[in-house]
């Protein structure tokens, strides 16, 4: 049985004391771990502060991003060694806008997915593809290269614990949401590419959320479908409310 995972993207938002603000309005109001898991993504800036308060609350906490070398001479890069010293769980890796704005590749996503196991975290891999992709009718094969690509060299152990985020990108942001039917359609077939990479038991056990404008008036229907194991979020995870309700879906 996979445990849901809700997790917040906070992408380029929140001071350190607008974190405190934030992780003092959901004290003690999260679900248990075993029955929903609460994730949030904070930048690097913020991340001390909310590793404070998640070791003492059900919330886990996750990196944006980190590089795929523990040290060295790489000016403005996050280490994944220090991220695991400071108690991170979780380091997001392969978004949309790390692809666009910054050129990541399907290379990079790897290496960093390499360097988050040998750190001791877990990786959430996201993956997605553009509407022209979509109404050109490439969107599954862009989706499995993109998977394969990241998975390259991982084992079945590893893989059968990451997290995937499908996010298609034309839906990020924009106020436009894949119906819960299209979303459960393309994480099936994530599902189905890791089974045909590793095999059936690997593939019942990756988690696989679904990312794109997800609020608290469509996370029922999103979460209620076979594939859709919970949700990478971004505005609606901003405000202590909204993700509260985000987190407390099943209640």
């Amino acid at each position: 049985m996979r445990t849901p995972i809700i997790a917040g993207n906070w992408k380029l938002n929140k001071s350190p004391k607008e974190t405190q603000e934030f992780v003092d309005a959901i004290a003690g109001k999260l679900p248990a771990a075993s029955k929903v898991e609460t994730v949030i993504a904070a930048p690097a800036v913020d991340l001390p502060a909310l590793v404070a308060f998640a070791k003492n609350s059900e919330l886990k906490t996750a990196a944006e991003n980190c590089y795929f070398e523990d040290e060295g001479a790489f000016t403005g890069e996050t280490s994944p060694k220090v991220l695991s010293e400071m108690g991170v769980d979780y380091v997001v890796i392969g978004h949309s806008e790390r692809r666009g704005y910054f050129h990541e590749t399907d290379e990079d996503i790897n290496k960093k997915a390499k360097a988050i196991f040998r750190n001791n975290m877990t990786p959430i891999i996201c993956c997605g593809e553009t509407l022209e992709q979509r109404e050109a009718g490439e969107a599954e094969g862009w989706i499995a290269g993109q998977i394969k690509a990241a998975l390259d060299g991982l084992s079945a152990e590893q893989v059968a614990s990451l997290v995937i985020a499908y996010e298609p990108i034309w839906a990020i942001g924009t106020g436009k949401t894949a119906t819960a039917d299209q979303a459960e359609e393309m994480c099936a077939h994530i599902r189905k590419t890791v089974a045909s990479l590793y095999n059936e038991a690997t593939a019942a056990n990756v988690r696989i959320q679904y990312g794109g404008s997800v609020k608290p008036a469509n996370v029922k229907e999103i979460m209620s479908k076979e594939d859709i194991d919970g949700g990478l979020i971004g505005g609606a995870a901003l405000v202590p409310e909204s993700f509260l309700e985000l987190a407390n879906y099943q209640d």
